[in-house]
């Protein structure tokens, strides 16, 4: 038994609060991707009542050249503001990312001029040609915006970041809909507004990072220090950025090989359901490795961080687990009665997907390991191998000419991939394969029955509409018990009705 005031109690209680905060830090960057992906979420019906298919398939053929091209934005420098003591080398590393942004996205514009025709035949996508001069433009954006996240969440601005997400949706999914309802439901369109989305996004950060802090960052940033922090995190760029190339281009593989083998209308409808099917993941997953990230720097400090990460990957079952996996059961319901049947082939598509983006989900904020125990080297490798297994199986299938085919066999192997890096991870820290199914397994089984439930229903009603509903319940029932049984889950539900009334 605990004594009141003893060292024991002091130190549970220093693990309590610890804990809060752990969930009330994720909770805020929650509440903000929560906003921002239910405004894109909301809207998608009516998108695709004013976007054909092939609109989705350009901007998504845009977004690809975007990400690869994005992948030098900051030589992964980006990722080393969280590692340093002190915040005067973090903002000198933040100066260094920012700058590297700048010298990237000048040198992209000769590349495109020489070399841009090249890419586009070879590509099958002439579609883009106007939109060369918005690559640069985006590739700063984009490298920007990720190099003013990592400062924020390691100064814990986790409010601002919510907010930025909320105000770049808000721009994103008006523009979208403004265009499609004035008569421009194009690719084009679709491409202008994300973009001014995560404009205003990362105008905001700027804009207040430079209203707080630019005093603060005249005095600390100093060349030395710049040039001490390039040579100290010299990793990043010699394996992460290759690392985050190979990851980044086996992402973009479905859509450009999708492309080259069939049209830009299955490019639309994959990419229009894998970003559903994101929204899950975005929604928790993102949040949580940001905070993680923060956390994990320090757990290797004070010596808990096994502790850390085998928590961090119970949330990620308990959140993931369940809804992707009854995706598997209800895609092409889901997709026939909210976006119409035009779109039954992307539901299709994501009932393929959902049980590999179940372990994506878990490996991807668990895998920020890899640069805080400075094991960048594995990551290089893991990223080999997830780009040669997605090559050969779209391959495959688009030899074969068979889309479905191709998917199936994408989604087997980041299944086989993914998970033998989740196992690597927790090994890291000395959690073994046995107390992973150990976690996994209560979730797994309350998964399964469900889906086997929702099965049987199907058989006796073929309604998508019932379908759908009886999916519905079954997500209320299960994450309902989590709030009521599972206790970081109810304390979160409590402080903040405690908030809303303190509020009131």
């Amino acid at each position: 038994m605990i004594e009141p005031g003893s060292e024991t109690e002091q130190a549970s209680s220093v693990s309590t609060r610890k804990e809060t905060s752990f969930v009330g830090d994720v909770s805020k960057l929650v509440s903000g991707t929560v906003i921002a992906q239910a405004l894109g979420l909301l809207a998608a019906p009516i998108y695709t009542r004013m976007y054909a298919p092939e609109a989705f398939g350009v901007a998504a053929l845009f977004a690809s050249v975007v990400a690869i091209l994005g992948v030098f934005a900051t030589m992964r420098y980006e990722q080393a503001i969280m590692l340093p003591a002190s915040n005067e080398e973090a903002a000198s590393l933040l100066g260094v990312s920012i700058g590297i942004s700048v010298l990237v996205s000048i040198s992209i514009v000769p590349l495109l001029i020489l070399f841009g025709g090249t890419f586009l035949d070879l590509l099958n996508a002439p579609e883009l040609r106007p939109y060369f001069w918005l690559m640069p433009v985006a590739v700063f954006i984009s490298g920007s915006a990720i190099s003013l996240t990592y400062w924020n969440a390691r100064k814990k601005n986790f409010g601002r970041l919510s907010f930025s997400r909320v105000a770049g949706a808000l721009v994103t999914v008006g523009s979208t809909v403004g265009a499609g309802y004035a008569g421009y439901g194009t690719g084009s369109s679709m491409i202008v507004a994300r973009w001014m989305g995560q404009a205003v996004s990362t105008g905001i950060l700027s804009g207040q990072i430079l209203r707080k802090d630019r005093r603060y960052f005249r005095k600390v940033i100093q060349l030395s220090v710049m040039w001490h922090g390039i040579k100290r995190y010299r990793k990043f760029p010699l394996y992460t950025t290759w690392a985050t190339l190979l990851n980044t281009a086996s992402w973009q593989l479905p859509v450009l090989l999708l492309s080259s083998f069939f049209s830009t209308d299955v490019v639309g409808f994959y990419s229009f359901g894998f970003r559903l099917i994101q929204f899950p993941m975005s929604m928790i997953g993102r949040s949580i490795s940001q905070v993680f990230f923060q956390r994990a720097s320090d757990a290797r400090i004070d010596g808990t961080l096994t502790a850390l990460v085998e928590a961090t990957f119970r949330r990620l079952v308990m959140f993931g687990m369940f809804p992707l996996l009854l995706l598997t059961f209800i895609g092409k319901d889901l997709f026939e009665v909210i976006f119409g049947a035009n779109w039954v082939e992307a539901g299709t598509y994501v009932q393929i997907l959902a049980p590999w983006a179940f372990i994506w989900f878990i490996s991807s904020p668990l895998s920020i390991l890899s640069s805080v125990l400075e094991k960048q080297e594995f990551g290089l490798f893991i990223n080999v191998m997830i780009f040669v297994s997605r090559l050969i199986s779209l391959l495959i299938g688009g030899v074969l000419g068979n889309v479905q085919l191709a998917l199936i066999l994408f989604s087997i192997s980041g299944i086989l991939v993914y998970g033998y890096l989740v196992i690597w991870l927790m090994a890291l820290v000395n959690i073994y394969w046995k107390e992973i199914l150990r976690i996994m397994a209560p979730y797994f089984l309350v998964s399964v029955l469900a889906g086997l439930s929702l099965f049987f229903v199907s058989i006796f009603n073929p309604s998508a509409w019932i379908n759908l509903l009886f999916a519905l319940i079954l997500g209320v029932v299960y994450f309902g018990g989590l709030a009521i049984f599972v206790p970081e889950i109810k304390e979160l539900f409590s402080a903040s009705v405690i908030k809303v009334k303190g509020g009131a």
